[in-house]
């Protein structure tokens, strides 16, 4: 890890942003005040376990879906279940593992799922990591990379059919406001060039998921499916666990100016479920959930298809069979 000295510069910019943020705040749509009832319908939310995840699957909960908490740890899974169900009282609210940095673990929770559930109206990609050292997977590939870009585009494709028979159906990136400073690399997926640090990894990796939302939008076009990705803004979870203590403290210091995980999660409900954005396809929300363009890469074609080309090969999509797009 870095020396705290060389953190000083970005923390101090870290702290002037979340100024700048808390003070540029806009009001901004509520969950609370949507009286949505999804009663018949099913959601999966992905990184359930805690932060802005638990706070999605608990709303959609709330309104009485159907509602699949994806985790990877059986045991923080289970006591996040087991709050939710005392909460709600939902008793459709069902814990099922998956680690979306695994190929094989996604296809063996789409397996299982497919078998017992046969419905999807909401997907939620909302896992994520940052501040990962380097490293491959078994599978080959860079592991903050095969979390949170590889492991949702596999697991969204593979996922297409049931949200297809679904429809109206939505799909939800979560990304993040860094992606303009992040950029179109297709050798960090496997690990080939490295990106200069954690940072720019996070970065890139959330760059891709709003060009994949923007291509898959390209492809569903006609089916009923849309898909968005948002910024959750600047919010205070558990996501800075993997940073140099001084990145943690000054994080946690600054707690007072960002916003909460359920504040944070409202622009991903806002794409999951609002009236707003019923039949809106391919587009950037920021955390106010206003409409935004994003990256000038997000909205170069040439580069989206090059990245989904890669990620087809890379996670075996372009095999055939469980292609979910043509």
């Amino acid at each position: 890890m870095p020396p705290a000295a060389a953190l000083l510069g970005p923390l101090a910019g870290l702290a002037l942003l979340l100024l700048l943020l808390r003070a540029r705040r806009r009001r901004a749509w509520s969950p609370r005040a949507c009286p949505l009832d999804l009663r018949g319908k099913t959601a999966l939310v992905t990184g359930a376990s805690s932060g802005i995840g638990r706070c999605v699957a608990l709303d959609l909960a709330r309104r009485n879906a159907r509602t699949i908490l994806a985790c990877r740890d059986q045991e923080r899974g289970q006591a996040v279940l087991e709050e939710i169900h005392g909460a709600t009282g939902n008793p459709n609210v069902q814990l099922r593992i998956l680690d979306v940095s695994s190929l094989a673990s996604i296809r063996e929770f789409v397996r299982c799922f497919l078998q017992e559930e046969g419905q999807l109206d909401i997907l939620v990609n909302n896992a994520g990591v940052t501040g990962l050292p380097f490293r491959l997977t078994a599978e080959g590939l860079e592991l903050t990379f095969a979390t949170n870009f590889l492991g949702p585009f596999l697991l969204t494709n593979l996922l297409l059919g049931a949200l297809k028979a679904s429809t109206p159906a939505r799909i939800v990136n979560v990304s993040s406001f860094v992606h303009h400073k992040g950029t179109v690399n297709i050798k960090f997926l496997t690990g080939e060039e490295r990106p200069k640090s954690s940072a720019q990894a996070y970065n890139s990796s959330k760059l891709m998921n709003v060009v994949f939302t923007a291509e898959l939008a390209r492809r569903l076009q006609g089916t009923g499916v849309t898909v968005n990705a948002l910024n959750p803004g600047v919010v205070k979870t558990g996501i800075m666990r993997h940073f140099h203590w001084a990145v943690r403290l000054l994080f946690s210091i600054c707690g007072i100016f960002m916003k909460s995980a359920e504040q944070g999660a409202a622009s991903t409900l806002y794409c999951a479920i609002s009236k707003e954005v019923e039949g809106i396809s391919g587009k950037y929300f920021e955390s106010d959930c206003s409409l935004a363009l994003p990256s000038d890469y997000a909205q170069d074609t040439g580069i989206a298809r090059k990245l989904w080309d890669a990620s087809e090969q890379l996670t075996g999509l372009d095999n055939g069979g469980s292609r979910g797009t043509k």
